[in-house]
């Protein structure tokens, strides 16, 4: 990996100010145009910008600095650096094998079918897809649509169990509530069904005598047959 010179411009003007480098040597070491060294040197840019001492950031010696100035041919280069700093990776869509790719479609649809509460965007890391194909593929508008098959995206080797399990119990989250002490068959409590009978119904109710009430029967009966004869 090529060393990178750290701040450019800023090396580029203190380089101006300090040494008696030519405005080739400076150019092509902080990768600028002779003219815009130039323009550094009379005031016309990088107004402002602070100088940056190469030596001190190890980038170059004085040593190359003497022979450089000696020699306007000689071209700067800088040192190697003494502690490598790894590249921080961008986080994206996750990488599919390009063995993979096919089988993405079908990844997707077992997705959708099994796990529906799952939003796009989980989908999205665990396949590497886009958005326009979930939707292709939720709406049955995608291009290959009648021959796709729901495949676990685990067992086609596109993501891990771990990765599906966490994505699972995210969107377990998205899911609507269920109260507490609602009865499982939906049924309300027989304390709100019963119907409450009026306190002077319920008292003429229990002041009916049984026996006088069979014995109107029995008279209505007697006042019938008499009739009838």
């Amino acid at each position: 990996m090529a060393t990178k010179l750290l701040m450019p411009k800023a090396t580029a003007v203190w380089l101006v100010d300090n040494t008696a480098l030519t405005f080739d040597q400076i150019g092509a070491l902080c990768g600028l145009h002779t003219l815009e060294v130039k323009s550094i040197a009379d005031g016309d840019s990088a107004q402002g910008i602070k100088g940056l001492d190469p030596i001190q950031t190890g980038q170059l010696n004085r040593d190359q600095i003497k022979e450089a100035e000696a020699d306007p041919d000689k071209k700067l280069t800088l040192l190697e650096p003494k502690v490598v700093v790894p590249e921080l990776k961008k986080k994206g869509p996750r990488y599919t094998p390009v063995s993979r790719r096919q089988d993405r479609p079908n990844a997707i649809l077992w997705l959708v079918r099994n796990h529906p509460e799952m939003r796009d965007s989980q989908i999205i890391r665990l396949v590497g897809t886009t958005k326009t194909t979930i939707g292709a593929i939720r709406d049955r508008t995608h291009w290959n649509s009648t021959n796709l098959q729901p495949l676990d995206p685990v067992t086609l080797g596109i993501c891990s169990q771990i990765d599906l399990d966490f994505e699972v119990a995210k969107a377990a989250k998205y899911l609507p509530q269920v109260e507490e002490g609602a009865a499982e068959d939906g049924l309300l409590p027989a304390s709100e069904t019963q119907i409450v009978q009026p306190e002077e119904e319920r008292q003429a109710t229990e002041d009916i005598d049984a026996d006088s009430v069979f014995k109107n029967f029995g008279s209505l009966g007697d006042s019938v047959k008499e009739t009838e004869e």
